[in-house]
C-alpha cells in the first residue's frame, strides 16, 4: 500500500525542520559508537569497583567477551504498575547467564503516581519528575560499563523520562520491558458514576472508597486508557517493545517469557555481535510519526502531546503542534477504550489490540513500515502477537479482523474519520483538545468566562451553587512556570455534572488534564501560559469565549489593549512537599507547546 500523502508530507516536513539538530545528534552518537564497547576504556580500578559485588559473574565481566546489560528500573511497591518489576532483575540476570552474558542493575529512577497525587500538592512535582527520571537514568548509565540497556517503567512520566535518557545514550542498544495491566475490576464507567454522585453529595466517602478499591485492586497498570497505557502503545508503535508485549497481565507465564525474550534480544543487538541496533537508529522521524499516529488512532492521552515533543527533541527531532493536528485529520479513530468507551485495555487486547491496529494501519498506508525496531527491521513485525506453545515463546500473525467491533474497528470503517486530538489557535494562544470522547453536538461551545486560579476554587463555587448557567470555566496559572502544570483531573466530576444537567460547559486552561480526559470539552496546554503573560492572563469574568473543534479555534471576544494582567500571589507554590527542590525547574522550563522540557 502506498504511504498516505499527508503522512508522507508531515514526515518530510519534520525531517527538513530537524535537519540540523538531527544531524548533530547522529554525529554525536556515531562518535560514541566508534569508541567501541564502553568497558574497554575503564581502568582495572574502575572495573574492580563495578564488579566487586557480582559474585560468580565476575569472570565473565572481567573477560569482556560477552555483553553486559544495564538495567534501569522504576520499581517500587507502592505503585501497582511498578510492583511487578521486583522480580525482573533476577529473571534478567538468570537469562543473561544462560546466554553467557551478564546483567547489572545500573540504577533506579523515581516513579510517582498521578492517581495518588491527583488534587494534592505532590501533583505539582509530577511533570518535572519526567526530567528527574531522565537525569537519574543518565547517572546510572554514566558508569559506562554497559553494552545494552533494559528500561523497566510503565506510567505517566516514567516512560517519557526513560525514552529521553535512552535517546541521550542512543549509541547503546535499548529495549523497554513493560509490566502489563492489572486484571479487570469494577468497570470504569461505574467508578465514574460513583465519583459524580460523591461530587453532588449523593453518596458518602465510604461508598466512594469501596468503588475506588474495587477498580484499583491488584498489580499492574490501571485498566483505563490513560497515560500509562498510552505509553505502552507508544513503545510498540515506535518499536521499543517486543511485539505484543504491552498488555499481557503481570505474573503470568507469558509475561515472564516476554521478559526473558526481551533480555535475549538486548544481548543480540549489541555492538559485540553482527546485529548492532542502537536506540539512535530506532528513534528517527518515521518512528516518532508512527507514535503520533498510534496516539490518534487509539484516542490516547493528551499528556503525550507534552511528552512526544520532549522525547523527540532528545533524539534531535523537532515537533510542532501542527504535526499532531495534520496527522489527526487523516488518521481514523479505531478504538473505543474508557474514557472514550466502556471497554478497558484487557478487553481491547482481547479484541485484537495493538497488533490488529498496526497491521490494519499498515495495510491502509497510514504507518511507516520502513523503520528499525528493537525486534528487527520493519514495523510489520508488530502485527504479530506472542504465544506460549508449551514452554516455547513464539510469535504468530495477529488478528486480521476485529474480534469485537464495539471496541476496535478497521481504519476503513472507524468510530470517527479523524483522530482524537486537535490543535487550537486563536486570540487565547495555542493549545490542544482531545475530541475523541466528546459528543459532536458539543464540538462548538460559546459562553461567558468564569475565571479561577485553582481547581479547588472551581469546586468551591460548584458546591456553593454558583455554577448553574452556561459557562466556559477558565482555570489559569496552572502552567509549568506557575506550579509545575499539575493535572486538573479533579475537575472532571464537577464539569461532568454541569454538562449532564444540560448546561453548555467547557474548560480552558494553561494546565493539563490527563489520560482520562473525557466527554467535557477541554482546551488545555494553552501557550504562552498565564505566568508568561499569555492572553489567558488577561481574560475576565463575562468575556465571551468560543471553542470550535472543527475549525481548530479558540477565541475570546474582548479587547486586552488597556486591560491589566492578572497578578496572583504564587509564592506559596514554591514550598511544601518538596516543591522547594524544584524552583530551578519552574524558572527554566519551556513552553507546553514545545514539550515543557527542562533537560531538553
Amino acid at each position: 500500500m502506498t504511504l498516505n500523502s499527508t503522512v508522507h508530507d508531515v514526515t518530510q516536513r519534520i525531517i527538513e525542520r530537524s535537519a540540523k539538530t538531527r544531524g548533530d545528534y547522529l554525529d554525536r552518537m556515531a562518535a560514541a559508537a566508534a569508541a567501541g564497547p564502553r568497558r574497554a576504556h575503564l581502568t582495572c580500578g574502575n572495573q574492580a569497583h563495578a564488579y566487586a559485588a557480582m559474585g560468580d559473574d565476575k569472570p565473565a565481566l572481567v573477560a569482556e567477551k560477552a555483553a553486559n546489560v544495564g538495567i534501569i528500573t522504576a520499581y517500587n511497591d507502592m505503585l501497582s504498575a511498578h510492583q511487578p518489576f521486583a522480580t525482573y532483575p533476577d529473571m534478567i540476570k538468570e537469562t543473561a547467564r544462560k546466554n553467557g552474558a551478564t546483567a547489572q542493575v545500573a540504577g533506579g529512577v523515581p516513579a510517582m503516581c498521578d492517581g495518588v497525587t491527583q488534587g494534592q500538592t505532590g501533583m505539582e512535582l509530577s511533570l518535572f519528575s519526567r526530567d528527574v527520571i531522565a537525569l537519574a537514568a543518565g547517572v546510572g548509565l554514566s558508569h559506562n560499563t554497559f553494552d545494552a540497556a533494559l528500561y523497566l517503567g510503565v506510567c505517566d512520566k516514567i516512560v517519557p523520562g526513560l525514552v529521553i535518557a535512552a535517546a541521550t545514550f542512543g549509541y547503546i542498544p535499548g529495549l523497554f520491558l513493560p509490566a502489563g495491566p492489572m486484571t479487570s475490576g469494577l468497570p470504569n464507567d461505574e467508578k465514574a458514576k460513583v465519583r459524580q454522585r460523591f461530587a453532588t453529595g449523593d453518596c458518602d466517602r465510604a461508598e466512594l472508597m469501596k468503588s475506588e478499591m474495587a477498580s484499583y485492586h491488584g498489580p499492574g497498570t490501571c485498566t483505563f486508557y490513560g497515560t500509562a497505557n498510552s505509553n505502552q502503545m507508544l513503545m510498540e508503535f515506535m518499536g521499543l517493545h517486543l511485539p505484543g508485549a504491552s498488555f499481557v497481565n503481570p505474573n503470568t507465564p507469558l509475561r515472564d517469557a516476554l521478559t526473558a525474550a526481551g533480555t535475549e534480544r538486548a544481548l543480540a543487538i549489541t555492538a559485540l555481535g553482527n546485529n548492532y541496533t542502537p536506540v539512535s537508529d530506532i528513534l528517527d522521524e518515521r518512528a516518532i510519526v508512527n507514535g503520533i499516529i498510534g496516539l490518534m488512532a487509539t484516542g490516547g492521552s493528551t499528556n503525550l502531546v507534552l511528552h512526544l515533543p520532549a522525547m523527540a527533541r532528545a533524539a534531535g527531532v523537532i515537533l510542532d503542534l501542527e504535526d499532531f493536528s495534520d496527522l489527526s485529520a487523516v488518521i481514523p479513530l479505531m478504538a473505543k477504550v474508557y474514557p472514550n468507551g466502556l471497554a478497558d485495555v484487557n478487553h481491547f487486547h482481547a479484541a485484537g489490540g495493538l497488533g490488529y491496529m498496526i497491521g490494519n494501519l499498515l495495510e491502509e498506508g497510514l504507518l511507516h513500515d520502513d523503520v528499525k525496531t528493537a525486534a528487527g527491521d520493519g514495523l510489520s513485525r508488530y502485527a504479530q502477537e506472542p504465544k506460549l506453545v508449551g514452554d516455547t515463546l513464539t510469535w504468530v500473525d495477529g488478528a486480521k479482523v476485529s474480534l469485537n467491533e464495539r471496541i476496535v474497528r478497521p481504519a476503513s470503517d472507524p468510530f470517527q474519520p479523524q483522530g482524537g486530538l486537535t490543535q487550537l489557535k486563536g486570540t487565547l494562544g495555542t493549545g490542544v483538545i482531545k475530541a475523541s470522547a466528546i459528543d459532536p453536538s458539543r464540538h462548538m461551545i460559546s459562553g461567558p468566562a468564569r475565571v479561577f486560579h485553582t481547581q479547588d476554587a472551581v469546586k468551591a463555587a460548584f458546591q456553593a451553587g454558583e455554577l448553574t448557567e452556561d459557562a466556559i470555566i477558565v482555570v489559569r496559572f496552572q502552567g509549568p512556570k506557575s506550579n509545575g502544570m499539575p493535572e486538573l483531573h479533579g475537575l472532571t466530576p464537577v464539569l461532568s455534572v454541569m454538562q449532564d444537567r444540560g448546561l453548555k460547559v467547557a474548560l480552558v486552561t494553561d494546565g493539563r488534564m490527563s489520560g482520562a480526559s473525557g466527554k467535557v470539552p477541554a482546551a488545555i496546554h494553552l501557550s504562552p501560559e498565564a505566568a508568561d503573560g499569555g492572553p489567558i492572563a488577561y481574560i475576565q469574568d463575562g468575556d465571551m469565549v468560543t471553542l470550535d473543534i472543527a475549525r481548530g479555534s479558540l477565541h475570546v471576544d474582548a479587547d486586552f489593549t488597556d486591560r491589566p494582567r492578572a497578578q496572583p500571589d504564587l509564592s506559596g507554590n514554591g514550598n511544601g512537599v518538596g516543591r522547594e527542590l524544584f524552583e530551578m525547574f519552574r524558572q527554566t522550563v519551556g513552553q507546553a507547546k514545545d514539550g515543557a522540557g527542562v533537560v531538553v
